[in-house]
């Protein structure tokens, strides 16, 4: 595609019809140029949509616009006026709220302490008025549709009413931008609907927001434009009432990108992973996994599909022994493996892409380098006795980083610093580095560009192709269905269907995942 097929002339700056605006914004980090001379246009009332991949610099720009860093060059303009921010306090008085992709809640607190935290209501003073900030915050739920409860626990709410609840932070600071990191990145295909009507809703009302996302079918249905940055650069601008996803994903990764999956027919062969009548309690003591059974066999994609908080999480982390069983057997390639400790499982063959990524895939302080080689850093060649084999690790590392694209200034940069796909792309590489039996799964492109999407797929499918058994755990309706052989249904913590992938469609799945039955 030409990038002048779907580019729009930006407005000269300043210009008070736009929310917000960007001119020749520049950030340099010590061996990385982040953004190059970025220009940006929000207009009042719309929603711009900011495509790139990972390291393409969408983070970094945000958390200038949110004053969270200083550019080094250019200017911003908050409806037609210039401002320079020392902090996120500076942004939020001039009207500037961030939902972050990780969520910067406290989970005991409730909805109403969460949401005060930081700008509290108080009476004579020095009294906290709870009452007043509940009343506030009901009433701002109304107004927007959020539908919150001022006095839940945030333990207690399912993650799309947290993401309410991040939404509602920062309408009670007044304000009236909001940017939008990967919101629907954690979210069931319903809650993500239901996150677009507030979205048109909040619009409506005078709200401009930016949208950041590399859901692409997600940007052209929500979307009144699309920036589209790459290497730090903007590469374009599209108009969503004529772009195509092939159109988006080619500006993003600057070539063609290959947006099905391409695969042979399985070709399975024994049981790799075997699960019988599996109970597994969560962090309350109740039953999340209750009598459920599996089996993944050697040269199959096995997809779990379901609606998060239905077992998938405590399933998951039994078959990685991160959760004790309480009742029931895990068998790996005929060896009882319950309750077996995780080293072990390393060493039989197992790899384990996780779902949350910063509890249990890195070790955020330590350095890419070390990362890449954390599962095996005690054996030759990684090591030799208790010496550590600095030169062998190094090459390593730069040899995965550099096949699985993982942006980074160098193989000693601490693993906090990367963006989150960058993490997750370095924590694939590492799972898939070693002779493996069964790989787990879970969300694994998670937060991960449509190029990255596209190679993490491709080696999902290799993996397969050698006799490896996968089992896929998503909650991307479209992943699963793109990726598996064989499709099973998990509800309330058990297996309620087993369909061969010729015979799952988006609908039959949907029925079952919400509890409905099929003829």
């Amino acid at each position: 595609m030409q990038t002048q097929e779907h580019t729009t002339q930006l407005a000269d700056a300043p210009n008070p019809d736009y929310a917000l605006q960007a001119r020749g914004v520049t950030k340099r980090f010590p061996g990385v140029l982040a953004n190059d001379h970025i220009d940006l246009d929000l207009r009042r009332g719309g929603i711009l949509a900011l495509l790139g991949e990972n390291g393409a610099g969408k983070s970094t720009l945000m958390n200038i616009l949110y004053g969270l860093y200083k550019p080094d060059e250019g200017h911003v303009y908050v409806k037609g006026k210039e401002v320079h921010f020392s902090g996120p306090n500076d942004a939020i008085a001039a009207g500037i709220g961030m939902v972050h992709q990780h969520f910067m809640l406290v989970p005991p607190l409730t909805v109403t302490e969460n949401v005060m935290l930081g700008g509290e209501t108080v009476t004579a003073g020095v009294m906290l008025d709870r009452r007043a900030a509940a009343e506030r915050v009901r009433k701002l739920s109304a107004e927007y549709g959020l539908q919150v409860d001022p006095d839940a626990k945030i333990e207690d709410l399912p993650v799309g009413s947290q993401q309410r609840v991040e939404i509602l932070k920062a309408f009670y600071r007044n304000a009236d931008i909001l940017i939008l990191d990967e919101p629907t990145a954690v979210l069931t295909p319903q809650e993500a609907q239901d996150l677009f009507t507030i979205m048109r809703r909040l619009t409506e009302s005078g709200k401009s927001i930016v949208f950041i996302s590399h859901k692409l079918k997600e940007v052209l249905a929500i979307a009144d434009s699309i920036s589209v940055l790459r290497h730090g650069r903007m590469a374009g601008t599209a108009d969503p009432r004529t772009a195509t996803e092939a159109d988006l994903a080619s500006l993003m990764v600057g070539r063609s990108v290959l947006l099905q999956v391409d695969k042979r027919p399985a070709k399975p062969g024994k049981p790799v992973l075997e699960i019988e009548n599996l109970q597994v309690k969560d962090n309350r003591g109740q039953f999340a996994v209750d009598g459920l059974n599996l089996t993944v066999r050697e040269g199959e994609v096995f997809g779990v599909a379901g609606v998060e908080g239905n077992g998938q999480t405590e399933l998951v982390e039994a078959l990685t022994s991160l959760r004790k069983v309480s009742h029931g057997k895990i068998s790996f390639d005929g060896r009882d493996i319950t309750n077996a400790n995780t080293r072990s499982l390393i060493d039989m063959g197992v790899a384990h892409v996780p779902e949350d990524r910063h509890k249990h895939g890195l070790v955020l302080t330590y350095s890419i380098a070390d990362n890449m080689s954390i599962t095996t850093h005690d054996e030759p060649p990684f090591a030799s006795g208790p010496l550590r084999n600095f030169a062998f690790i190094g090459d390593f590392a730069r040899k995965l980083v550099k096949r699985f694209d993982v942006r980074t200034p160098g193989i000693q940069a601490l693993a906090r610093n990367l963006s989150g796909g960058n993490q997750q792309k370095a924590i694939l590489a590492r799972e898939l580095s070693r002779q493996i039996r069964l790989f787990i799964a879970t969300q694994p492109t998670r937060g991960l560009d449509v190029g990255s999407i596209e190679f993490i797929h491709k080696q999902i499918i290799a993996q397969r192709d050698e006799g490896v058994g996968v089992l896929l755990v998503s909650a991307e309706l479209d992943e699963v269905l793109a990726l598996s052989d064989t499709i099973g249904v998990i509800y309330k913590g058990k297996l309620v269907a087993t369909l061969p992938r010729a015979e799952a469609t988006r609908e039959k799945l949907g029925l079952l995942m919400t509890g409905g039955s099929v003829a």
